[in-house]
């Protein structure tokens, strides 16, 4: 693991984007990872937006959109046996329960992107980055941190998305999830936005 945080070298591992016999980098899986509310979803999006050669992958889930959300775009929300018929049928690259809801990531569009030689990102939680290392263990790994505990409390209970009890429970969660980091390639520190997108780039090689 190296640690990105904020005035430190981004230093990646000379294997994380395998090249071929020209030196031409090959198509490469990043798992994106932290605790809820760090800010995954508002850094991906960024660099989706300066990057777009990137592919996205878009999670299916079994639980109920939030305000603002899209069917297809943030999420592909389906019934629990639709998501059972996934799972049976080898349809998912990786899924996990968390908070009483299911989700997954499609495997054909991930495949599908690599053999266009596009980057992936798959914005997972931390059961699912742990089956990816196994699915495809040439995968980076980066977990995004928040930079204080009590700033990562502010965020959640900011977005007004949950009930003071689901808060408890994803704080709860969140407390194993950073104590997970060391299992990672690599760790930023997610403390400005900016800066945050600019040590990804580095990272992804952009």
């Amino acid at each position: 693991m190296s640690d990105t945080a904020p005035n430190a070298g981004v230093q990646a591992n000379d294997d994380a984007s395998p090249a071929d016999g020209a030196g031409k980098l090959q198509p490469q899986v990043y798992v994106i990872s932290g605790p809820t509310a760090v800010g995954k979803g508002t850094i991906v999006a960024r660099l989706r937006r300066l990057h777009p050669e990137i592919f996205v992958s878009c999670s299916a889930t079994t639980r109920a959109p939030r305000p603002g959300e899209t069917d297809g775009l943030s999420y592909y929300f389906i019934s629990n046996e639709e998501f059972d018929r996934l799972t049976a049928s080898g349809g998912l690259l990786e899924w996990a329960s968390v908070h009483g809801d299911r989700y997954g990531t499609p495997r054909e569009p991930v495949e599908k992107a690599l053999e266009q030689g596009r980057p992936v990102i798959l914005e997972i939680d931390l059961q699912g980055a742990r089956q990816v290392r196994t699915s495809y263990p040439q995968a980076v790994d980066i977990f995004l941190a928040p930079p204080s505990w009590d700033e990562l409390v502010h965020r959640l209970q900011g977005r007004g998305t949950e009930t003071r009890a689901q808060q408890d429970r994803r704080l709860v969660t969140a407390r194993d999830e950073l104590a997970a980091e060391d299992e990672f390639d690599h760790v930023v520190v997610n403390e400005d936005i900016e800066a945050t997108v600019r040590k990804m780039v580095d990272l992804m090689r952009l």
